[in-house]
């Protein structure tokens, strides 16, 4: 990781494509924001799906993802955007994305290189930072939502929440429910929390019993 020469040598510094914007991905612990210009056969130091990226998400960590609506005729980007939406992410899209840029728990911004050679920027400037996420809630608030691929059924429920809601009627923990589906406390928490919003369930157990009743659960084998 190489220093840039600044007036302000601890708030800028420049990664390299490789490991740079993963180890502060991995830092993360609140939310994590994305917008990607997606220029045509240019390559985005932004824009590819890490490891890093789901492993936050099993964690708990928030994402929301921004792209252009090209995006969804691209197969390859596509196909990477549903798994990250089939992982908890929020990804939608719009005619067109200004620049890219990622932000990291509203204290770091990480912006291209000026030099593509170069990698990426990280700015932990406030005032940088701001206006970034600033311009990021601004075409958030007007964007599309991407759908995941997952087949959902006629309630628009996808597999994922359907097996919440099954083993949220057996009584299931949410530390049981996480294990089970392979993701965080945290993340199952925030799925249970919306699910019981759709069904307007008070409790847990009243959300699969509700579920229940309107042939929402899976089908467990006998």
């Amino acid at each position: 990781m190489n220093q840039v020469l600044t007036e302000r040598p601890a708030v800028v510094l420049a990664a390299d494509r490789a490991g740079g914007a993963a180890g502060l991905l991995a830092s993360a612990t609140t939310e994590v924001v994305v917008m990607t210009v997606l220029a045509p056969g240019a390559p985005d130091p932004i824009a590819p799906l890490r490891r890093i990226d789901l492993d936050n998400l099993r964690r708990g960590v928030r994402y929301r993802v921004l792209m252009p609506d090209r995006a969804r005729l691209d197969p390859t980007v596509a196909t990477r955007l549903a798994a990250l939406v089939r992982a908890g992410a929020v990804v939608r899209t719009v005619a067109q994305v200004p620049s890219s840029a990622l932000v990291v728990d509203h204290a770091v911004a990480v912006l291209p290189a000026r030099r593509p050679a170069s990698g990426v920027t990280a700015v932990h400037l406030p005032a940088v930072v701001t206006t970034v996420v600033e311009l990021f809630e601004r075409l958030w608030s007007g964007a599309t939502p991407f759908l995941s691929a997952e087949p959902a059924n006629e309630a628009g429920l996808t597999a994922r929440q359907r097996e919440l809601l099954t083993l949220l009627s057996e009584g299931c923990t949410d530390d049981t429910a996480a294990a089970r589906l392979d993701l965080s406390v945290r993340t199952v928490r925030r799925m249970v929390s919306d699910l019981m919003n759709q069904l307007g369930a008070r409790s847990r157990f009243q959300a699969g019993v509700k579920a229940a009743d309107r042939g929402w659960l899976l089908e467990r084998a006998s």
